[in-house]
Formats: C-alpha cells, sequence, structure tokens
C-alpha cells in the first residue's frame, strides 16, 4: 500500500470487520470544500451517464448547512459547464410539519434557494414532503410519496446528513429498521440543534414529514456528509457500534453501498484515526511513528492506564497494542521522555514572549510587541482567551482586539427594547435634543417587536440597536481586560450583515476590513478563532479572512516575521497532541476572566443559542473547558495549574 497522509482524501474501508462486510467506506478529507466537490462531482457524473442512455436520474436529496457546498458546486457546473438537470428527478428527505412553503426554514425554499431556482431541473420533477398537509390526510400523502419513488424506478444516488441523535432524514431513536415515509415527532436534542434556525427553541416545530429508514436503504447507492467534532462522536456509533435503532444511521452498516464523506474533524472518533494502533501495525493503514503520532499514542496510554507519563512501562506499551511502537522509537523511558519534554515545552507564562530572551531562532525578540486578537462574535475574545488577553496587556504589549462582526441578530429582542427604553430616559432626564425622534424610534421598536413573526428579519432601527448593545459589552470586556480604548476596533463586516442566521459569502470588502487592519498595527502577533469543523459557522468564516489577509500580506517585512495563534471555541478544545503554546491561568485570572465575560449581560444563558452539549452559562463552559485542560495536564505529570487556555500555530502553505 503507497503510505499517504491519513487526513487527505482516500477511501478507507478498514474501520471493522462488520463496515467492511456491509460494504461501507469511508472517504476523509481534510476540509469540507474538497468533500463537497467530490460529492458534487459524483453527482454530475451520474446525471450525464443517465442523460447519455436517455434515462432519468433520480436523486434523493437532503437540507442542512451539511451539503450546502455541494449545491454550489453543482450550480456552477450547470452555469460555467453546462450540466443539465433536465433528466433528474429528486426527492427530498423531510420538512417540518406543520410548515409553510414560504417560511424562512421551510425546505422548500431552502432547496429552491440553495438548488432549483439556480439550475434548469423541470419542477415537476421536484418533490418535497409538504408541510401543509392536513393531518387527517397525512397517511395518504406519505403514501403517495412512497408510490412516486417506485414509479420514477427507485432512488439511483440518497445524499444523506446526520443529526447529533444519530437521525438520517427526521428518524429519531427509536425509528424501525423497514419504517416507511411518516410524519414523526423531533427529538427534543435535534429541536435544541435547530434553535437559533427558528430564533427560539420555542419556535422549533415539534413535528415533520420524513421519508422512513427502510426507504432510504432502498436507494442503490447512499453517501452520508458529516462535518465537524460535533459529528465525531456519532460518526463513530453509525460506523463502528450495533446496529441498533437508538441510532438510526447505524442501519447504513446493512446497505450494499455506502459511503461516508467526512473531515477531519468528523472523522476524529473512529478507531483508524484515533487510536490505529488497536487495528494492527499502523503501516498498515498508511500511517507511520512519527512525531505526532508517537505523542498522540503516548497521552493515550497515560490516559488509558490513568499514569503519568514518565511512569509508564514496557508492559504498559504491549498489554495496549502499542508493541510497534516500542520497537520503531526505542525503549519506554526515551519514548516516555521525548513526549513529557514536547508537551512541557508548551508551557508558558508569558504569551507574548519574555524580555531580554532571544526567539526561537536564536534572533533577539521583539519586546514589547504589537498584538491583535481577532474575535468573530463580540465576545469570543474573553470567552476562550480571556486570561492570555489579561495577560498580554499586564505585560505591556500593545494589545488590539478586532471584532469581525456585529452579532446583532444573537441579542433578544426585549433586550433591545429595554435599551431604547434606556436612551429614552436618559435624553429626557439630561433634557438633550427634543427627544421626538428618540420617542419615535423606541415607539418604532416597540411596535415591530409586538407584530414581529417568529424568523422575520429585524428591522434596520432594531438591528442597530441591538448591534450598539453588543459594541459596548465588547467595549466594556476589552477595557476590563486592559486594552486600551483607542485599540478596540468593530469590523462590522459586511457578509455577517443580513440580518438572519443566513449569510453572504465572504466579499472583498470583508477582506479589506482586515487588510486594512493588519496594515496600521503590523503586529507582532495575531490570535484567530480556530474553530476549522463547521463549514459555515461565523468562526470559520471569519478566520478564512484572517489567513486570506495573512496570505496576500506576506510578502511584508513586518508579516513575515508575525506568529499567528489560533484558539478554539467554547465547546472544545484543542487535542493535547497538537497544542503547540500553553497558557496557565491562577485562581485570581480566572476569577477576572470571569468578570469579563459577565460584561457580556445580553449572551448570558442564551437559550437563543443553546449549545450542542450544554445549555449553562458561557462563563461555565469557559471555566469547564479551561479546568479540563489543566487537570489532563496534571494528570500526564506536568505542573498543577487552576486552568489553561491553550493555542497551536497558523503557518502559511508553502
Amino acid at each position: 500500500m503507497t503510505p499517504h497522509d491519513p487526513f487527505q482524501p482516500r477511501q478507507d474501508a478498514a474501520t471493522g470487520p462488520s463496515v467492511a462486510a456491509g460494504g461501507l467506506s469511508i472517504s476523509i478529507h481534510e476540509v469540507s470544500e474538497t468533500a463537497n466537490r467530490a460529492i458534487a462531482d459524483e453527482i454530475a457524473d451520474l446525471i450525464r451517464t443517465r442523460a447519455q442512455a436517455g434515462a432519468m436520474a433520480v436523486l434523493g436529496l437532503a437540507t442542512g448547512s451539511t451539503p450546502q457546498g455541494s449545491y454550489d458546486e453543482l450550480v456552477r457546473l450547470h452555469r460555467q459547464e453546462g450540466l443539465s438537470f433536465r433528466n433528474v428527478i429528486t426527492f427530498n428527505l423531510d420538512e417540518y410539519w406543520p410548515m409553510n412553503p414560504e417560511a424562512l426554514q421551510s425546505y422548500h425554499r431552502f432547496m429552491a434557494e440553495y438548488l432549483f431556482d439556480h439550475v434548469d431541473i423541470d419542477r415537476r420533477n421536484v418533490n418535497i414532503p409538504d408541510g401543509t398537509v392536513l393531518q387527517d390526510r397525512i397517511a395518504a400523502f406519505c403514501e403517495e410519496y412512497e408510490r412516486k419513488i417506485l414509479d420514477a424506478g427507485g432512488i439511483d444516488l440518497q445524499i444523506l446528513g446526520i443529526g447529533r441523535t444519530g437521525h438520517i432524514g427526521f428518524n429519531e431513536p427509536g425509528s424501525p429498521r423497514y419504517s416507511r415515509t411518516r410524519l414523526i415527532v423531533l427529538d427534543k436534542v435535534t429541536r435544541l440543534d435547530a434553535a437559533s434556525d427558528f430564533f427560539g427553541e420555542w419556535n422549533v416545530p415539534r413535528k415533520a414529514v420524513t421519508m422512513g429508514v427502510g426507504t432510504i436503504l432502498d436507494a442503490r447507492r447512499i453517501v452520508l456528509m458529516a462535518f465537524g467534532e460535533a459529528k465525531a462522536a456519532i460518526i463513530r456509533q453509525a460506523i463502528e457500534g450495533a446496529v441498533t435503532q437508538s441510532v438510526a444511521a447505524s442501519f447504513l452498516q446493512q446497505h450494499p453501498n455506502v459511503q461516508f464523506v467526512l473531515d477531519r474533524a468528523a472523522a476524529s472518533e473512529l478507531t483508524s484515526i484515533k487510536t490505529p494502533w488497536l487495528l494492527g501495525p499502523i503501516a498498515q493503514s498508511g500511517q507511520a511513528w512519527d512525531e505526532m503520532t508517537t505523542k498522540r499514542a503516548v497521552i493515550w496510554l497515560a490516559r488509558k492506564v490513568k499514569k503519568p507519563i514518565l511512569k509508564l512501562v514496557g508492559e504498559d506499551y504491549n498489554e495496549h497494542g502499542l508493541q510497534e511502537l516500542i520497537s520503531a522509537r526505542g525503549s519506554a523511558y526515551d519514548v516516555n521522555i521525548e513526549v513529557f519534554k514536547s508537551l512541557q515545552n508548551t508551557i508558558t507564562g508569558w504569551p507574548g514572549g519574555k524580555p531580554d530572551r532571544p526567539a526561537a531562532d536564536g534572533s533577539p525578540d521583539v519586546f514589547p510587541k504589537r498584538v491583535v486578537v481577532f474575535s468573530p462574535h463580540p465576545d469570543d475574545d474573553v470567552i476562550t482567551m480571556g486570561g492570555t488577553l489579561i495577560r498580554l496587556c499586564e505585560q505591556g504589549h500593545e494589545v488590539h482586539v478586532a471584532y469581525q462582526t456585529s452579532g446583532n441578530i444573537a441579542v433578544f429582542d426585549d433586550e433591545a427594547v429595554r435599551h431604547a427604553d434606556f436612551v429614552n430616559e436618559f435624553c429626557r432626564a439630561f433634557e438633550l435634543f427634543s427627544g421626538r425622534e428618540v420617542q419615535r424610534i423606541e415607539k418604532a421598536v416597540q411596535s415591530f417587536v409586538r407584530a414581529k413573526q417568529p424568523g422575520e428579519i429585524d428591522s434596520l432601527e432594531l438591528q442597530r440597536i441591538k448591534s450598539l448593545v453588543r459594541r459596548s459589552e465588547a467595549r466594556a470586556a476589552a477595557k476590563y481586560s486592559g486594552v486600551r480604548p483607542e485599540n478596540i476596533h468593530f469590523l462590522d463586516m459586511p457578509f455577517y450583515e443580513t440580518g438572519r442566521v443566513k449569510k453572504r459569502p465572504l466579499s472583498e470588502a470583508d477582506y479589506q476590513a482586515v487588510i486594512a487592519l493588519l496594515e496600521t498595527v503590523r503586529p507582532h502577533q495575531v490570535y484567530a478563532a480556530g474553530d476549522l469543523s463547521d463549514p459555515h459557522g461565523t468562526h470559520r468564516v471569519c478566520l478564512r479572512a484572517v489567513t486570506a489577509a495573512a496570505e496576500r500580506l506576506a510578502d511584508r517585512d513586518w508579516m513575515r516575521d508575525c506568529e499567528v495563534w489560533l484558539y478554539r471555541g467554547t465547546w472544545q478544545e484543542w487535542e493535547p497532541e497538537v497544542i503547540e503554546m500553553a497558557v496557565p491561568l491562577s485562581p485570581d485570572e480566572v476569577d477576572r476572566k470571569r468578570m469579563a465575560i459577565f460584561k457580556h449581560q445580553s449572551q448570558k444563558d442564551k437559550a437563543l443559542f443553546p449549545g450542542p452539549w450544554d445549555p449553562r452559562e458561557f462563563w461555565q463552559r469557559s471555566e469547564d473547558r479551561n479546568r479540563q485542560t489543566a487537570e489532563l495536564y496534571d494528570q500526564l505529570g506536568l505542573p498543577e495549574y487552576e486552568a489553561i487556555e491553550a493555542f497551536v500555530r497558523w503557518r502559511m502553505a508553502p
């Protein structure tokens, strides 16, 4: 077998005997963009092959953020390469019930906006479950939907996503193997995950019409897409776990022609990626005992046997499938020392460098430094790296914070109305202006909010007030952390300003906003949110703007010497083997970070955007994450700290 990078696109069926026996294959891509192109190319090949044969191509389609990139690529293929959809029949998996087809959250509208309005498909060949069917007619409608699929000759290629409950379509836990199209009650987790699209969990429909598991398994070929860490655990259950009604996606193991298309993050819990040594010699999977794989294996072993790294012995390695590692890298003692020193060298109390200490290459280091912290939303800076931010300021660096988006959709309506009332009272108390225009705006906002429908886009006045709420909170938190007022920047990148969850693509104006700030500050260090796994999330888009700006400025002398560090979001921390800088926090610094987060009062306990694992407040989740990192370092035999914030270095592609 030819050696390859385990995170480059490849076919891999070596994830367990049941997977190989069931005809399931796995394709792992470094980034979701290549995965989306691969899926779009397969769909296009099917359409063209059927067209040449004078036949129809029957597609089963999914909705949600996961397949959007594939649909974008299909639209490009249609416009630029002449791909025709005239011989295509489509059947969508599901639709909320009840649901008006024109509603913002309707899957009818989704498919029109992302695909059907941009290609030449005959709308008579488009089939999507009807969310307006009366309840006493639903059974008949579902039977008719099944008949239409049969009349079309069955589905040639079914595209799937996967929910955190393991649902495919809306087949929630408990869905039988032979279930058909039907009305189903949505799981609470599914409704929580959809809350942001509906501007609150209470607006999410409790039911949906969905193809059944049996309907899906009737397709001749199935491709399931999954991107991001949030999908990693359920992907492992679907591929490596038992076939069970509790995880509907596990039934795919019984299909003769299924492919899972994953990004690195979604594949991270698979045995072939996380612990490939448990499957046999890792050379068989195209990997090698390089520094990263060794580090990952030793950390895994230490956690498995609950020992510090330096106390691991040869028997520990032998009894847990790591004999090959010792054979390749030397004795247990040698490997332990290598990994321990690597982790030890990540710890620093001086994230901006220490006075009178040379840089890593031996050259004189700059101190103090100019530092830019990019924050996708107006609170990501203090939530995710607030301790490091405070320390950089205290150690004398010139710290700038750049808030990339306004974050206005994350403010409740009543919070905005409260602020409008305050401004009105403020103007009245100090006899500012005539007060009429202020009263007019307040009344207009109150009137709009009273009549506002779920999911309706905010009026311009309401959007502006919400933006100002976020600005005032961000400014207060940054100043509390030690950032000078003149170094607080609000970029308001245009891609975000749609007033809805769906955003625009990045434009030149977005890139220029970042470039202009970097050109002005000329930083020695840049910090940016490194949540790469979400293919459409604000963090990922904002990071793309930062890295693209850095690449455009690569020929500048100051940029060549600039370090770019990536921090993670509230929900996830970097895996210990990839951490390159670990900044320990004292109990006092944890308290100060918490107080900085408290400045973002409009974001406390936000039911509007419940997290995928834990609905508690941001400060609690942040502290838990930082403490868990510190506890892990302690368990591995490193110094004991109250909390640790972790970073990895971004390196420009050669």
